[in-house]
């Protein structure tokens, strides 16, 4: 009997096993004003991401040259969520599109390598560039 149970599960679609995780998007919390939360996300490849309107005013796209090789680029409509599947290996830059400049944006990890300064294009806005050097020192004290 586990046998077959271990057998029917391993013909199960690699998609049935992925995982869906929310991000909020907020006007404030405590890393400051105009934040995705949580600001790093680490999933696997396949895995869901779902960006929820907290407040309103957002939405969640893709940052140019931050979309790993392969991956789909993506822009939601402002005030309403979006779920997006990410299947690219990499590390995903994601802005609030009106408030980009304000530094509202957050890094997605897909797969095993985590996300570092490197990985942080030239032609960022200050206060976007600003607010990942933060998320990636917060996950440096958080491991």
């Amino acid at each position: 009997m586990l046998k077959r149970l271990i057998l029917l599960l391993s013909l199960l679609p690699f998609s049935a096993m992925a995982e869906t995780h929310t991000v909020k998007m907020l006007n404030r919390n405590a890393t400051g004003p105009m934040p995705f939360e949580p600001g790093y996300l680490h999933v696997q490849p396949g895995d869901t991401v779902t960006f929820v309107d907290a407040a309103p005013g957002h939405n969640a796209a893709t940052i140019d040259g931050m979309v790993p090789e392969g991956g789909q680029t993506f822009i939601g409509n402002i005030d309403e969520a979006i779920e997006v599947t990410l299947e690219a290996e990499g590390i995903w830059g994601i802005k609030c599109s009106p408030h980009y400049t304000m530094g509202m944006v957050m890094l997605i990890q897909v797969g095993d390598r985590p996300a570092t300064e490197a990985d942080l294009p030239e032609a960022l806005p200050a206060t976007a560039r600003q607010r990942f050097l933060d998320i990636l020192s917060q996950r440096v004290t958080d491991i």
